[in-house]
């Protein structure tokens, strides 16, 4: 079933909040109408999703007609988890890798417009006055996931720079657009590959969204209607149910919400255990450069979905 809930705050100006929260078992467009759980894979794949929007701005007045609202800023996040079988037989009659892998199906983010590759078992998007940024997990090996990134950013007019790190298990490029700089960061972990594409905005940031000079930022935020436990870099945080799963306060500031922990980390990997009360502990590894602002939170089962903020 879906549950859809909608706020509306009159102070000065306006601000309003739509959150959507999908849970899908193979119902198609019925309960998905933006296709945010077409993974690629079988329709049979079930798939929960989320999308929020928030905006801020001001009521405009014509006289003889009602009030229109002008948003000034737009902050939207989303995610997606396609939950393949655990037995191995219906996970590869269900979610099993075209065997032309070299040529992933092409799609783009709804709320970005940037490009996604089928199939895929996760994923996040931001798009926010800083930056738009998805977040992808992929069963494609490395080598097909950045064939796939360098040709469609090349179809979208943008320049691949100099100095591309490019490794067996990991790669590493950043492209100048005309919207601005962007980045893409693919890692190899056990079966799948990571793809991070992020494109900054002009939007001078501010101490709500940015981290310290040389230091990395992250959130931490809990989806789930269970207390979750998150370790990261010998840091252990309890967060209560629910709390801080909308990760920013202000689309303006990019300012954090009251009840999400925040810490600065140095650039590097980190392995991050995740902890539901009822479930198993799930463990990911990522990487994160200097200068960027992330937040992690806790989806179904434990599931972790960063959300790269800027």
């Amino acid at each position: 079933m879906k549950r859809r809930t909608l706020g509306v705050l009159l102070v000065g100006g306006v601000a309003l909040v739509v959150t959507i929260v999908g849970l899908s078992v193979a119902l198609g467009r019925v309960i998905d109408p933006r296709h945010y759980c077409e993974t690629g894979f079988s329709r049979l794949v079930s798939c929960s999703y989320h999308w929020s929007s928030k905006s801020t701005g001001s009521p405009i007045f014509k006289t003889g007609s009602l009030p229109t609202f002008q948003p000034s800023y737009v902050d939207v996040t989303s995610w997606a988890v396609a939950h393949c079988p655990r037995n191995d037989i219906a996970r590869r009659l269900l979610c099993a890798v075209t065997s032309d892998a070299s040529a992933p199906a092409v799609s783009d983010d709804n709320d970005t417009g940037l490009p996604l590759p089928k199939p895929w078992v996760l994923r996040t998007a931001k798009n926010s006055p800083f930056i738009e940024s998805v977040h992808v997990e992929t069963p494609l090996d490395l080598a097909s996931a950045l064939g796939f990134y360098r040709a469609e950013l090349n179809k979208r007019g943008w320049t691949e720079n100099d100095g591309a790190a490019v490794e067996p298990d990991r790669a590493v490029i950043a492209f100048t657009t005309s919207d601005g700089p962007a980045l893409l960061r693919l890692i190899h972990q056990d079966d799948r590959t990571i793809a991070d594409l992020s494109l900054r905005k002009p939007a001078a940031a501010n101490a709500g969204i940015s981290p310290s000079p040389g230091q990395v930022r992250l959130r931490l935020g809990n989806t789930t209607d269970e207390e979750i436990v998150i370790t990261i870099n010998e840091q252990t945080v309890s967060l209560a149910a629910r709390a801080g799963r909308q990760l920013t306060d202000d689309p303006e500031t990019g300012r954090k919400s009251p009840d999400t922990p925040e810490i600065d980390l140095p650039p590097g990997k980190y392995k991050v255990g995740l902890k539901v009360a009822s479930g198993a502990e799930q463990n990911r590894q990522f990487e994160v450069a200097a200068g960027e602002t992330w937040g992690l939170l806790v989806g179904p089962a434990g599931v972790p979905l960063p959300v790269q903020l800027y």
